[in-house]
């Protein structure tokens, strides 16, 4: 029997063990469960405690139970574990050989080697200290590469043609962002930049801030002084957080939190994803210079990157993809869990390294980006069309978003409910796909809160729903076939761009004389594409789709090289179609 080396992902927060089984990889679940809590505790009976029976046990005694190791690593110093003093790399090495007796259970072999991740940041003291964790546990550490690195491997890894990639990765407790460039199945990371104690429990402490600032405005009381308490206060500001990457909205209720001066105090109060995301806005700020500063790094600018890979559970925070969309003007990816590919990644070098043949990571993803419309800014002024997305492109399936939206104006009665899938920002550029009525709102002032939910699952269903917040009035559609709905519309939602821009094609021929010759030609292709739309199989329709949206961005642009190119290439599939 060969020997198996595993793959492992130490995370801040969560930590996770991969190999690859007959090509693909594979996550070991531990009770139904891929994710093991970075939380290391002792029980009454002097027991260690990993994971989440560590985690759980955190909320009544944190006082033995650790958590968040991983941003000490390589530093001199020992933490407090139920009153014996532990080195960093000694509660590392803890979670690594639950991690290995996990994999052993499941292949039921010893297993000797890994293949461990690393922050791309991390120091030499930090990456010894790594290696020194994988000793104590009983590991030969093969290799550690950068988490990046593995990020890029699970999305790449038998990529043949060139590519240049941003991983942007935000996990519990560090952040880094690292530009790499992946050709013939090597990984190349040309720089990378970061924080070691940046991250999700920033933004969870964020949240407890706001919880213990309300409890003394409300109650006047500090449970700053209430171990227990703050424990609890802990673990419904990461499950709020958590609500929030798909929610507007989210209810943080704790009964019977402590007790003062006799009296129970019970927690209830609401947070809304807005409030949240200006208490977080100067550690975003801070990764989007990062960003800028890896881009500078590499001698490259946003237009050179092909792709941006999201890692890290907390990288689900909304605000993230808009400022990466913002900044780079494309959808990022997301589609392989993002808590998982770093360790999928590991278990790729592992196997890589072990002489094994890998395949592709294969997920079901929406092709498209639905959304709404609203009144909002486009272009500095307001307009009624302006498109809101709600699911975003390249997004895992199944699916489930919702935002919250305002009524305009005193009194309103009636909201108007229009589903689209497109990407441009101008609703009435997109294809419409639905459209529904909420009638008999309450009689308030304008603001009144509407929300709108799209489900998308994997055979192309889409269940849209609207609600007034404070009623609960809710109207809903199904969409049947959401997925596949790019036919004739698209490609003439395509067109009207390229037409909007340039002037009207009629019938592949009557083109404004003043458009440049490149955009001409062009331009007939596309009518010509639109005529063999019809006798195309499914596959064709999309090649032409996305060199026609090319096209339009070229010309958008003007960058005639890749015009040519993207024509070019449409003219080939004409060719094939009508030969």
């Amino acid at each position: 029997m060969n020997e198996i080396i595993v793959g492992i992902d130490l995370g801040t927060t969560n930590s996770e063990v991969a190999i690859i089984e007959n090509g693909q990889v594979h996550v070991i679940t531990d009770n139904g469960r891929k994710i093991l809590p970075s939380f290391v505790g002792i029980d009454d009976q002097g027991n260690i405690l990993v994971g989440e029976t560590a985690r759980n046990q955190y909320l009544v005694y944190p006082e033995r139970t650790v958590k968040s190791i991983k941003r000490l690593m390589g530093q001199d110093i020992k933490v407090d574990l139920a009153g014996h003093d532990y080195a960093p790399q000694e509660i590392s090495a803890i979670i690594l050989k639950r991690l290995k007796a996990i994999a052993e259970q499941y292949v039921k072999q010893p297993i000797s080697k890994a293949v461990i991740t690393v922050p791309a940041y991390f120091s030499d003291a930090q990456r010894q200290a790594t290696r020194e964790a994988g000793e104590i546990a009983g590991l030969e550490v093969v290799r550690m590469i950068n988490e990046p690195t593995a990020a890029a491997l699970a999305y790449g890894g038998n990529q043949v043609e060139q590519k240049r990639m941003l991983v942007y990765d935000l996990g519990g407790g560090t952040f880094d962002v690292s530009v790499v460039n992946i050709e013939a199945s090597v990984v190349e990371v040309l720089s990378s930049h970061g924080d070691n104690h940046l991250g999700g429990d920033d933004f969870d402490q964020q949240i407890i801030e706001y919880i213990l600032d309300h409890l003394i405005e409300s109650k006047g009381v500090d449970a700053r002084q209430h171990s227990q308490a703050l424990a609890r206060i802990t673990r419904a500001a990461e499950n709020a957080k958590f609500v929030l990457s798909d929610q507007p909205f989210v209810k943080i209720e704790e009964e019977y939190l402590l007790e003062h001066e006799g009296a129970a105090i019970h927690l209830s109060l609401e947070l809304s994803r807005l409030d949240y995301e200006d208490m977080i806005e100067d550690y975003i700020n801070a990764t989007i210079d990062s960003v800028h500063i890896a881009l500078k790094g590499a001698k490259l600018t946003p237009v050179d990157i092909d792709e941006i890979v999201l890692v890290g559970g907390s990288t689900r925070t909304p605000c993230i993809r808009e400022r990466l969309f913002k900044e780079f003007g494309f959808e990022p990816h997301s589609e392989v869990d993002p808590d998982l590919c770093v360790a999928m990644g590991a278990a790729t070098q592992a196997a890589m390294i072990s002489g094994q043949k890998v395949d592709a990571v294969l997920v079901d993803v929406t092709p498209y980006t639905y959304g709404t419309s609203a009144l909002d800014y486009l272009n500095g002024e307001y307009y009624p069309y302006t498109y809101v997305p709600i699911i975003h492109k390249n997004s895992a399936l199944p699916i489930r978003k919702t935002e919250a939206f305002f009524t305009n104006h005193d009194g309103q009665k009636v909201v108007d409910v229009t589903i689209y899938q497109g990407e441009d920002p101008d609703a009435l550029n997109n294809i419409k796909i639905g459209e529904f009525w909420v009638e008999g709102l309450q009689d308030v002032e304008a603001g009144n809160v509407i929300t709108v939910t799209l489900a998308l699952d994997l055979n192309g269903m889409l269940q849209v729903s609207a609600q007034e917040k404070a009623t609960g009035l809710e109207k809903s559609i199904t969409i049947q076939n959401a997925l596949s709905r790019f036919e004739l519309e698209t490609l003439d939602s395509a067109r009207r761009r390229v037409n909007k821009l340039f002037g009207q094609i009629d019938q592949a021929s009557d083109v404004h004389t003043e458009s440049p010759t490149d955009v001409v030609e062009a331009c007939k292709l596309v009518a010509k594409a639109e005529a063999l739309f019809d006798k195309s199989s499914d596959e064709d329709k999309e090649d032409m789709i996305d060199l026609i949206e090319d096209i339009q961005t070229c010309i958008e642009e003007n960058d005639s090289d890749r015009l040519k190119e993207a024509a070019t290439k449409l003219a080939d599939i004409i060719y094939y179609l009508e030969s």
